[in-house]
């Protein structure tokens, strides 16, 4: 089931979420359901707190994206088909040492037609579970890596614009105090 996406400025988008610790059916509908929105909305990835719910989950899938990523999932490396669309609970990132910082356009499915360049570090770890609880330790750079900071930032309460240059930011400031009104604004109907 296809779930609303709430944009900025609601504040389930800086609420930090809580540690996912009942991996049950509840979890796996939940999950499922966040794939088909994101899917719906065009998305690669999406945060629970971007469906209003402020849990330390999030999903991805780089299926359709250009794969000028790399990735090795517990120590192989299998084709995407086999593990996206991948549900991520509880993520811990470490940023590999002597990795690049790279800038980047992103966009996000909270703030629907803005876009700005954000810089990361290239090549992450992260150590999470999948929706059955089983932990895993992903390794990936490009826009794999990138997708996966952006969301966990989401799991922080940490959204993309706060990543943002002061220069860059001033260039969607309009659109971004635009949004924040408009999401004001359906909050009181």
């Amino acid at each position: 089931m296809s779930l609303p996406i709430v944009h900025y400025n609601h504040p389930v988008l800086r609420k930090k979420g809580e540690k996912v610790a009942a991996f049950d059916a509840a979890l796996a509908r939940l999950a499922g359901d966040m794939i088909e929105t994101m899917h719906a909305a065009n998305g690669i990835g999406l945060a629970a707190q971007q469906i209003g719910r402020a849990l330390q989950l999030c999903v991805l899938d780089l299926r359709r994206a250009d794969p000028d990523f790399t990735w090795e999932l517990d120590g192989a490396k299998p084709p995407l088909d086999l593990f996206m669309p991948m549900t991520v609970a509880n993520p811990k990132i470490t940023v590999v040492r002597g990795t690049d910082e790279l800038v980047y356009e992103e966009g996000c499915l909270s703030f629907p037609q803005i876009h700005g360049d954000v810089v990361r570090p290239d090549e992450i770890t992260v150590h999470f579970q999948d929706e059955r609880s089983v932990p895993h330790v992903l390794r990936c750079d490009g826009l794999l890596s990138r997708c996966v900071q952006h969301e966990a930032d989401h799991l922080n309460g940490v959204l993309f614009i706060d990543r943002m240059e002061k220069q860059v930011r001033a260039t969607i400031n309009d659109a971004v105090k635009a949004l924040a009104k408009e999401t004001r604004e359906a909050a009181k109907l």
